[in-house]
């Protein structure tokens, strides 16, 4: 669990669209992804020429070596958006040059197929010419699909299950055609859906997301999907005092906010990746810290979690290890993590909690200090 702390404008939002941009680059390509935030000349970093560059490190699993993705995008002769180049590597043991096993340049190159743990020399791999059909396709996005690339379909496997939430209150509110859906939308418009679908197939999940609520949220007594005769779900929750439930409607903000939440992180299968902003929205502070451990909980089940806040009630629950500061250096963005700011780890040791120095202007100001 990774939590990034920031005033407004330092950055903590266009540091999350890096990975929903990459994940609509694999999702579509890379024209669409950028036509979407405003077009090649808004993404990239004001006052810069040139192109866009990512690099992404990742294991596939523990006992596989850190593989390194390279993805260059720029213009071309028409000034249209294209992959430049897309280059994948990995080392077997400490020494030695890293092993090309995909260099495309404007969707054409060559990969290496089979896998590569098994090959005594890894330059005896056989390496095939490959063409997707457009220049702005990435390469790992169509060779991702074919097992004989298991390096490749693994991290097609990693950026696809990549989540951005751009969670919507009234997007969640309304009814939805009663069909099938396992995973929750980006905005929780699919939330009944997802809901039915825990009850009836995850029965331990939905009754642990059922308990929670039940702690947390005073009067809350049930909640449930309720299929309707023309074909619609809707949310209905019970309140104790009450006999007759209500639907989700009529809930407040911050009960059906906590409800969503607690469905996304009882998912069977955890997300690789999910970034969450400003969670503290329309929520009571006492729940934040219940909030911070649910979130702690998934991250140690497999998912890597990354949120940013605001909110000191939040931060009281953050541990020092899991707090990054973002600050502006000359317009550009600089991340700090927190146990490399001297000051904020003594105070921190002496027993402030991380909310109360965000109160005082000590952690951005130290961390100001230690970027410079």
């Amino acid at each position: 669990m990774a939590v990034f702390l920031g005033q407004n404008g330092a950055g903590k939002t266009t540091f999350f669209d890096v990975f929903g941009f990459m994940h609509d680059c694999l999702n579509s390509n890379v024209r669409s992804a950028l036509a979407k935030r405003g077009g090649f000349d808004e993404v990239i970093s004001r006052g810069q020429t040139g192109d866009l560059i990512f690099e992404v490190k990742f294991r596939p699993s523990p006992e596989e070596p850190i593989i390194t993705y390279e993805l260059t995008i720029g213009k071309n002769e028409r000034s249209l958006p294209i992959v430049k180049k897309e280059v994948m590597r990995f080392r077997r043991g400490q020494h030695g040059a890293p092993w090309k096993i995909l260099d495309f340049s404007n969707g054409e190159g060559v990969a290496a197929e089979g896998d590569l743990q098994s090959y005594e020399d890894v330059q005896r791999a056989a390496r095939t010419s490959q063409k997707v059909s457009a220049p702005d396709i990435l390469a790992v996005k169509g060779l991702g699909q074919f097992e004989n690339f298991p390096a490749i379909s693994s991290l097609r496997r990693l950026i696809e299950d990549w989540y951005v939430s751009d969670f919507h209150i009234e997007r969640a509110r309304t009814r939805q055609e009663a069909s099938y859906s396992e995973t929750l939308s980006t905005t929780g418009d699919n939330l009944t859906q997802v809901t039915k679908y825990l009850y009836d197939n995850h029965r331990d999940r939905f009754d642990s997301v059922l308990s929670a609520m039940r702690e947390r949220i005073p009067g809350v007594d049930n909640v449930e999907a309720k299929v309707t005769e023309d074909g619609y779900v809707v949310l209905r929750f019970q309140d104790s005092v009450f006999k007759n439930p209500f639907s989700s409607k009529f809930v407040s903000d911050g009960t059906l906010k906590m409800f969503t939440y607690l469905i996304l992180l009882s998912e069977p299968n955890p997300h690789a990746l999910l970034c969450v902003e400003e969670p503290e929205n329309q929520l009571y502070p006492e729940l934040l810290a219940q909030l911070t451990e649910e979130f702690r909980r998934y991250s140690n089940i497999g998912g890597q979690v990354f949120i940013s806040t605001h909110s000191p009630d939040f931060l009281d629950a953050v541990r020092l290890e899991e707090l990054y500061c973002l600050i502006k250096i000359d317009g550009y963005t600089k991340i700090i993590k927190a146990t490399d700011i001297p000051i904020v780890v003594s105070l921190y040791k002496e027993g402030e909690l991380l909310g109360s120095l965000w109160r005082q202007g000590i952690l951005l100001q130290e961390a100001a200090r230690a970027g410079v």
